[in-house]
């Protein structure tokens, strides 16, 4: 047995009692393999969802986006986030924190690039709103869902629920110079999602059959929000690339590191942290470009951020995820 060693002193695999043992380089080798399976199976979907409405677009299929997005954003993520959040486990008391240190990340991010955005000579109106705000909609929640199950789309939506609430006032008022709370008290998404807290405060329930009603609408959300995501890529005009590379990179590393912090300071869960990670990350959403197409801001340099940004979280997403899994 020794002499066998000497002459084979680095075996492939070695059998001691008659047992084989693996060698650490080879079970390494088995978990990172894992690993990007596992990355490819969560984010595989969400990808391919949104390829799908690209597609139809390029085929010249009509696809009537304003119908289709009202559909998602009155009834079905609304009552996705009401139902999430009425039959999550999570301690109350968890998602409490998850709120606050979504809060103290948005903080950080808005005033480091109001900073930038003054430093840099950029437009405020048209710049700084994509630059804080992600796609934690369209993008954040099927990846919290396919990545944690309902645990991470509970604290997913909590998060949703939180960068809402602060782009239908302060973001606003950056588009228009004007914030509007009454926009902010007649937008479905942040009504489901104060309901939704109380109902998991008091511990109350819907009546089956309307639980079971909501959970189907809600079934609609992600499909169509990542669909329309696709058609809106593939329609989009985007202008000033080579700006909105290095600004999608800037976002893409600021975010993530502001929601790394905020998860540190506050003590996060390992769900929890990399949800609030993951939502951060997100690229710039649709909605930006929508909304400085409405307010007469650069809407071309807005859409290059939208798709560059979409593009680059093919890569950064997947990365983000194989850091916090």
């Amino acid at each position: 047995m020794f002499s066998a060693w000497q002459n084979n002193p680095h075996p492939s695999n070695t059998r001691e009692n008659g047992v084989e043992s693996t060698p650490a380089h080879a079970k390494h080798e088995k978990q990172s393999v894992n690993l990007v399976l596992t990355v490819v199976e969560i984010t595989a979907p969400v990808f391919l969802l949104g390829l799908i409405g690209f597609v139809w677009v390029k085929l010249g299929l009509d696809y009537p986006m304003q119908f289709v997005t009202r559909m998602a954003m009155t009834l079905g993520v609304p009552c996705l986030i009401f139902v999430a959040l009425m039959q999550t486990e999570i301690d109350p008391a968890a998602l409490a924190t998850v709120s606050l240190a979504s809060l103290a990340a948005y903080l950080a991010v808005i005033a480091v690039f109001w900073a930038i955005v003054a430093g840099l000579g950029l437009n405020r109106a048209t710049y700084l709103s994509p630059l804080i705000f992600g796609n934690t909609g369209n993008i954040g929640l099927p990846l919290a869902l396919f990545a944690f199950g309902s645990e991470g789309l509970g604290y997913a939506v909590v998060i949703f629920g939180v960068m809402a609430v602060i782009n239908f006032t302060f973001g606003i008022w950056l588009v228009t110079g004007g914030g509007s709370l009454r926009r902010l008290v007649q937008e479905p998404l942040v009504g489901a999602t104060l309901l939704g807290a109380v109902f998991l405060w008091q511990g109350w329930e819907t009546p089956v059959f309307l639980t079971n009603t909501l959970e189907l609408i809600g079934q609609l959300g992600i499909p169509l929000m990542l669909v329309t995501l696709g058609v809106a890529v593939a329609r989009l005009r985007p202008g000033l690339i080579r700006q909105a590379v290095w600004l999608s990179l800037l976002k893409f590393g600021l975010c993530a590191g502001a929601g790394v912090a905020a998860g540190l300071w506050f003590g996060l869960a390992p769900v929890a942290f990399a949800v609030l990670v993951l939502q951060l990350a997100t690229p710039v959403a649709v909605t930006s470009y929508l909304l400085a197409e409405k307010y007469g801001s650069d809407a071309q340099a807005v859409a290059g951020l939208v798709v560059v940004s979409t593009l680059l979280s093919v890569l950064g997403l997947p990365l983000i995820l194989a850091f916090v899994i």
